[in-house]
């Protein structure tokens, strides 16, 4: 889309009204049924999960499990988006608590600009909040996988949702720096370099690297190996909440050794087979992601992936095999390289070290029994999230927050006092806040 369209697109979503909130909850049990069940662009589910497989290289299984997120997602998000509203604020000005004074959540703006990566379809999950919440949302999708925002956006646009509602704007980097500042909030994915560039944007949500960690506190580490492999591999090892680096208490050594032995044994195979769990890119693409691994590993001990991770798959793409790093030191940089497939960095870690080595994480699995440390985690501001045990880190479900519940950037809350007027509209705000009595508060 051309940069006049995208400013065109924005004004009629800001133009338009919000459906009301019955009707809006309607459309999103409507559009997850269609996603996930109908043809839908003349692509079934089957052929709509095999194309975006054969062109991003994301194995089948993270697909068809992204269908099902998503339109769990949106049959769920008029419930889930109100799990973020403060428990003392209303949903609308008619409740009856706003009689004696009280708060009243609303939304911070009208419209919503997401600027999507291609990197797993199940991020498409986080944004139909926004439009349970009521905000009109205009969707700039990957170059690596635009099929699922398509896929999405037109089961809710046939499902009552209309154009002035929600929009796919397919468009260059101008265009997608002119939707950010047309829109009155955005999130924005990618990786450091857009951070960094949104940092003090306060309109901006950034998603970038998650850089996610599992904490390894016992010796008996053997009975939690399944999860640590998973974390790593799980959804082909190209999501933000992947694990990224390990780091053990003990000798660190056999942990790295165990794991390269059990991530040796995927198979690499055409991302579109029932089997494959591993990511697959184009061999150019593919041997520059070889090269810059290998270039940051530096002095790193590889236990897997040091003779490369690139196999050809014979027809122009290749698939990425895992790789096992130990580093000496757990402040080494390399447990910042986070990779879009399997790719892990085995450290040491010391209680005397604290959490500084463990900051800037968006999932840490502690496993762990120390309850002093475990306060320590869930307090530190840079972690996101803490699963304790064996949680792998890519877990999650709709209704828990990602990186923060969406709401708490989207929505704000204002203070609402009013005379006893529009009693006949009172009735559908009954019970949606604390109520305050007016004697209470005098």
């Amino acid at each position: 889309m051309p940069r006049l369209f995208v400013h065109r697109s924005v004004r009629a979503l800001r133009k338009a009204d919000a459906l009301p909130e019955g009707h809006r909850v309607a459309a999103l049990i409507q559009a997850a049924r269609a996603f996930a069940g109908a043809t839908i662009g003349g692509l079934s589910p089957q052929d709509y999960q095999h194309a975006v497989s054969r062109v991003s290289g994301l194995p089948l299984s993270v697909v068809r499990s992204a269908t099902e997120k998503i339109a769990h997602a949106a049959r769920e998000a008029s419930s889930t988006a109100q799990f973020a509203r403060p428990v003392a604020a209303a949903k609308t000005w008619r409740d009856l608590a706003t009689r004696a004074g009280g708060s009243v959540w609303t939304r911070r703006g009208d419209v919503l600009a997401v600027h999507a990566s291609g990197n797993q379809p199940g991020l498409h999950a986080l944004w139909i909040e926004a439009l349970a919440l009521g905000y009109r949302v205009a969707v700039r999708p990957s170059r690596r996988e635009p099929f699922t925002p398509h896929r999405l956006i037109t089961a809710l646009r046939e499902s009552g949702f209309d154009g002035d509602q929600v929009v796919l704007l397919p468009t260059d980097h101008s265009g997608a720096d002119d939707l950010v500042q047309a829109a009155d909030l955005s999130i924005v994915y990618g990786g450091d370099e857009v951070v960094a560039k949104y940092a003090d944007t306060p309109t901006v949500l950034t998603q970038g690297p998650g850089r996610s960690k599992v904490l390894l506190t016992t010796e008996s580490w053997q009975s939690h190996l399944d999860t640590i492999v998973d974390s790593i591999s799980g959804l082909g090892g190209t999501s933000c909440v992947n694990t990224t680096a390990v780091f053990v208490e003990s000798d660190p050594t056999p942990v790295a050794q165990a794991i390269a032995e059990r991530l040796s044994l995927l198979p690499a195979l055409s991302p579109e087979e029932d089997e494959a769990v591993l990511p697959v890119l184009p061999q150019a693409a593919a041997d520059a992601m070889e090269k810059f691994l290998l270039s940051r590993a530096g002095d790193a001990t590889a236990w897997l992936g040091s003779k490369g991770i690139v196999e050809e798959l014979g027809d122009g793409s290749a698939a990425l095999r895992p790789a096992v790093f130990q580093v000496s030191d757990g402040a080494a940089p390399q447990t910042s390289i986070e990779m879009g497939f399997p790719c892990v960095w085995v450290a040491p870690w010391s209680r005397a070290e604290g959490v500084a080595q463990l900051r800037n994480t968006l999932v840490l699995t502690a496993i762990t029994d120390d309850e002093q440390l475990i306060d320590q985690l869930i307090a530190e501001p840079t972690i996101s999230n803490v699963y304790l045990g064996n949680h792998p880190t890519y877990w999650f479900r709709p209704g828990v927050p990602h990186d923060g519940y969406l709401g708490e950037f989207l929505m704000r809350t204002k203070t609402v006092i009013r005379d006893g007027v529009c009693q006949q509209s009172e009735a559908s705000g009954k019970g949606d806040a604390l109520t305050m009595s007016g004697s209470a508060w005098a």
